[in-house]
């Protein structure tokens, strides 16, 4: 990509002569690609938080197809802030090794603590799943899961402008996207574990109060929740009845990548 700096500043700039037709339709085009290509994939992920993202990247490395989507118009969730609206965001030791695998620049402030810019951290993420091969929805809203002889088999998803409408004009239909895995990393909503217990068909708890040391357990219990569909995240904390960690990311990203790890691991258990 030719940078600001290798152009001619003396040369007045001339942008291409592309018409407003033109670029709708690349827009559009590019768009419609993406979700008939995705329409059917290896693994959806509910949420782009931290450890949406983590889970992510590290599916699309090891070769899968892999679609998140987002309800916001922005990916990252709260990793974008550390807490009380400031953006420095930390993690306990071991999770900075994560961090070096990224390249994020961060530094010690007390032992096994290690804190970064927020911005710094969340961009690198987003790229890395970005560079890794993921696809991303924006604007999308889980509406529901398609279940298929006793297995979520994909979810129902809207335009998420749509639930912001009066119920009178809101005859919107939404579509279904199939995958042999979903990841619920939505965060303290939990969507498709709160779908399957108003169903009768998992428990779900609610999280307890705030107490950082049990960000262990929240790794701990990243598995599946019900046959095919696995929790990570503030999901795990919400589903399971575990403390709050507050603006700490280390499980989230550990969770991420261990919910990538049990729905290879699945996959391949479909596959044989």
């Amino acid at each position: 990509m030719q940078r600001a700096a290798d152009l001619d500043s003396k040369e007045p700039t001339a942008f291409a002569n592309v018409s407003e037709a033109e670029i709708t339709a690349a827009i559009a085009t590019e768009f419609h690609t993406v979700l008939m290509d995705r329409a059917k994939s290896d693994v959806i992920i509910i949420g782009a938080g931290p450890a949406g993202l983590t889970a992510s990247g590290e599916l699309a490395a090891m070769g899968y197809k892999v679609l998140v989507i987002e309800q916001n118009n922005y990916l990252g969730g709260g990793y974008w802030l550390g807490g009380y609206m400031m953006n420095p965001v930390t993690v306990r030791a071991p999770a900075q090794k994560m961090w070096d695998e990224l390249g994020i620049p961060y530094k010690k402030v007390a032992e096994g603590l290690y804190l970064t810019p927020g911005p710094h951290a969340v961009s690198k993420l987003i790229a890395n799943a970005c560079d890794a091969g993921v696809k991303f929805l924006n604007l999308t809203k889980f509406d529901d899961l398609i279940l298929k002889n006793g297995r979520v088999t994909g979810i129902v998803v809207n335009w998420m402008p749509v639930s912001a409408l009066p119920r009178n004009i809101t005859c919107v239909d939404p579509i279904g996207l199939e995958a042999k895995i979903v990841i619920d990393s939505s965060g303290h909503d939990s969507v498709a574990v709160k779908r399957l217990q108003d169903r009768g068909l998992v428990d779900w708890k609610g999280m307890k109060p705030m107490h950082v040391s049990e960000e262990d357990i929240v790794v701990e219990k990243t598995d599946e929740v019900y046959p095919g569909l696995v929790a990570a995240g503030m999901s795990v904390t919400e589903t399971f009845g575990i403390a709050r960690m507050g603006p700490t990311f280390g499980s989230m990203l550990f969770s991420g990548r261990k919910a990538a790890q049990v729905a290879a691991t699945k996959i391949k258990e479909l596959e044989r």
